[in-house]
């Protein structure tokens, strides 16, 4: 679940995604093939599923309109939740972090949340990506690189 909302930034629709990849486990079930671990298909099948939703997302960009103003820009609804602190600099670290790996490519965003918030190996990832362990690596240092501009520009 954490994976398909670190990849979506939405909660219910990473729900929704989650749902329906163990709909597809179910349905699938018998094309599963021992060769690699069974969470490594698990993975690869929330990913495409979360690909796909995040293509037909872009396709269909929705504005809430209480989130927009008269000239056409929008802006973020302040919170209802006092915060304090510690807490206010937490969630502040946690949306920029949230926002740069948003903006990365998806090939980079999915490989950054598999290593570095999934906490999965070089070799489960190449499995799940089906690529080789070479590229992964490659990835994931291009992957940081991009992440450590985008956190610097988003400061």
């Amino acid at each position: 679940m954490n994976f398909v909302f670190q990849y979506l930034g939405d909660m219910e629709l990473a729900e929704d995604i989650v749902q329906d990849t163990m709909l597809k486990l179910y349905q699938k079930k018998h094309y599963y093939k021992e060769i690699a671990k069974f969470s490594t298909w698990i993975y690869t099948i929330a990913k495409n599923l979360a690909y796909t939703e995040l293509r037909r997302k872009k396709r269909r960009k929705v504005t809430l309109l209480s989130q927009m103003t008269s000239d056409g820009k929008n802006y973020d609804l302040p919170s209802n939740q006092p915060e304090i602190g510690q807490e206010i600099q937490n969630e502040f670290v946690h949306n920029l972090i949230q926002a740069a790996i948003q903006k990365l490519p998806d090939h980079f965003r999915t490989i950054i949340i598999l290593r570095d918030i999934e906490e999965l190996s070089y070799e489960e990832i190449s499995s799940i990506l089906d690529v080789p362990l070479g590229t992964v690596k490659s990835r994931i240092n291009r992957a940081r690189l991009q992440l450590q501009v985008e956190l610097k520009n988003l400061k």
